[in-house]
C-alpha cells in the first residue's frame, strides 16, 4: 500500500514522505479499513513534533480519523464485515491507504454519507459534542463563547451550541472566518483582532456561560475575564502555541470551573461513551442538523499540502485527504 511517512521528529510536513508500506494485518479485535478519506487535525503536528500526548515509535504514518471500507476483520470482531462502510479513529495511521484500527473505535455510517464529509467528522464533531455536553454540561439559554470559531473543532462548536439551544459568541480572525461562523449560526460574531476583546465579549453578552477554548494564550485570557458566576472554562488546545497561565484568584472570585478536556482519551478510557456520541452525531446528520464544513481536499501524495493549510490557518472548518479506491 501507499502511505504518508515520518521517518524523523521535528520536521512538521516537511519531513513527511509518500512510500510503499506493508499492507496491515488485522490481529485480535481489530478490522482493516480500505481508506477513502482522512481527517487533517491540528493534532497531527503534534504527533509529527513528538509533542502529542502519545508518541508512536518511528517510522509512522499519522492521521487520527478515517472514513472507507472495512476489508477484513480480525479474530473475535463482531458486527462488522468486509464491505461495510465505517468512519474510525486509529491511534495513528490514517495517512495510508489502509489501516488497521481496534473494532470498538469504528462506528458504521449511511449509506448516504460520503466518505469525505465522513473523514472530517469524527474528532471535531466528537470533540465539540462530548466538550460540550458531558464536561461543560451545556444547557439551553447559556451563553456560550468559541474561540477559533471558524476552525476545525471551533466551528462545529458554533453549530453544535446553537442545536442545544445555547446563544453563542463566535470569535475569529477577519470578516472571512467570521462569516463563516454566521452561517453556521452563530448569534454575535468578534474579530479576534478587536482591541478589547474582554470588552467586545461583555458588549454583546453580558458575560457568558461556558468558554470553548482550542486556541489557549490572549485569546483566553480574555475570555476568562468575560466569565459569568459559577461558568465552565473548557480547554480543548493550544493552536496559538501559548499555553495559558490561569490567575487562581479569578477562578475563586467567581466559582468558576476549568475544565480539561482530551477527546482521545475517551477511545482507550470510555469507548462506549464515545461511540454513543457517535451515534447521536450521526442521527443529527441524517435528519438534516448537521451540515458538516469540508474548506479544502488534497490527494493522499499531497498530504503535506493539507496539513501546511492547518498549520498556517489557512483553512475553515476541515480539510480531508482523499484516497482512490
Amino acid at each position: 500500500m501507499k502511505a504518508i511517512i515520518a521517518t524523523e521528529l521535528g520536521r512538521g510536513p516537511r519531513g513527511l514522505d509518500y512510500r510503499d508500506m506493508p499492507d496491515p494485518l488485522a490481529k485480535e479485535g481489530e478490522i482493516v479499513i480500505a481508506v477513502r478519506a482522512a481527517g487533517v487535525n491540528f493534532a497531527d503536528s503534534l504527533m509529527l513534533a513528538g509533542r502529542y500526548q502519545t508518541r508512536q515509535p518511528l517510522p509512522f504514518s499519522p492521521g487520527l480519523e478515517v472514513a472507507g471500507t472495512v476489508e477484513s476483520v480480525g479474530p473475535g470482531v463482531a458486527g462488522f464485515a468486509p464491505g461495510d462502510r465505517v468512519l474510525a479513529i486509529p491511534s495513528h495511521g490514517g495517512y495510508a491507504e489502509k489501516v488497521a484500527v481496534a473494532a470498538d473505535r469504528a462506528v458504521p455510517i449511511p449509506e448516504t454519507m460520503d466518505f469525505v464529509t465522513a473523514a472530517g467528522f469524527p474528532v471535531a464533531y466528537g470533540t465539540s459534542h462530548l466538550g460540550l455536553a458531558h464536561r461543560a454540561r451545556l444547557v439551553p439559554g447559556e451563553k456560550l463563547l468559541v474561540l477559533g470559531a471558524a476552525g476545525g473543532v471551533g466551528l462545529t462548536a458554533v453549530e453544535l451550541g446553537v442545536l442545544m439551544g445555547a446563544e453563542v459568541i463566535a470569535v475569529a480572525k477577519g470578516e472571512a472566518k467570521l462569516a463563516v461562523a454566521r452561517d453556521q449560526g452563530a448569534h454575535h460574531l468578534i474579530d479576534a483582532g478587536v482591541d478589547d476583546l474582554k470588552g467586545a465579549i461583555m458588549a454583546v453578552s453580558g458575560g457568558v456561560d461556558v468558554i470553548y477554548d482550542p486556541v489557549g494564550g490572549a485569546l483566553f485570557e480574555a475570555g476568562l475575564k468575560a466569565a459569568n458566576f459559577e461558568a465552565r472554562a473548557l480547554i480543548i488546545g493550544f493552536a496559538s502555541g501559548e499555553v495559558p497561565q490561569i490567575a487562581a484568584n479569578r477562578l475563586l472570585v467567581k466559582n468558576v470551573d476549568v475544565i480539561g478536556f482530551w477527546w482521545g482519551a475517551y477511545a482507550d478510557k470510555a469507548p462506549a461513551i464515545m461511540a454513543d456520541s457517535f451515534r447521536a452525531l450521526i442521527d443529527w446528520w441524517r435528519a438534516g442538523r448537521l451540515r458538516p464544513h469540508v474548506s479544502d481536499t488534497r490527494p493522499l501524495a499531497r498530504a503535506a499540502e493539507a496539513l501546511e493549510l492547518v498549520l498556517e490557518r489557512r483553512s475553515t472548518g476541515k480539510v480531508v485527504i482523499t484516497v482512490d479506491p
